[in-house]
């Protein structure tokens, strides 16, 4: 049962971002501080990635844990309630995610993905993926599913990672 009414609900949801939330900022001004220029939302390509280097086609996605179903088949076991909405729109999210990256990857760009909680945590990690994709290094792919990422990342391109 939702302990909220349903204007108070509408109004809660209508405040939620989908642009400059704290962690697309947070990325952000990491990447200008090393010196990485990009564009936000680009409407002209595909998914509209929250950060877009197009001359070298790398498109960066940060994805919130709760919209895009991060550990999904536990996650969803927490909904209480309308879970006839809920469920099926995050899961309808994970398949638009993995089409988007599939269709640009096809297009020959480079997708970065990072979760909240690995921008919060690892900022410079990821920063430093983009680096690397920028600077032609093959970057990983499917980290957002690795639970190991650092190790598995070391692994796939022969770098250290502390």
């Amino acid at each position: 049962m939702d302990r909220l009414s349903p204007t108070q609900r509408r109004r809660c949801m209508q405040h939620n971002k989908s642009k400059n939330t704290s962690i697309e900022v947070r990325l952000g001004r990491a990447m200008w501080h090393r010196g990485l220029r990009y564009r936000k939302c680009a409407k002209d390509v595909l998914g509209h990635p929250d950060f877009c280097f197009k001359g070298k086609k790398v498109a960066v996605f940060c994805d919130g844990e709760f919209w895009h179903g991060r550990h999904w088949e536990t996650a969803k076991l927490r909904i209480k309630s309308r879970r006839d909405y809920w469920i099926p729109k995050i899961e309808r999210n994970q398949q638009r995610d993995k089409e988007i990256t599939e269709a640009l990857e096809r297009a020959g760009w480079t997708v970065l993905r990072f979760w909240e909680s690995d921008i919060r945590k690892h900022l410079d990690d990821c920063v430093g993926r983009v680096e690397a994709a920028l600077n032609g290094v093959r970057v990983a792919r499917g980290y957002q599913q690795e639970e190991n990422w650092r190790e598995w990342l070391a692994a796939e391109d022969d770098i250290e990672y502390e």
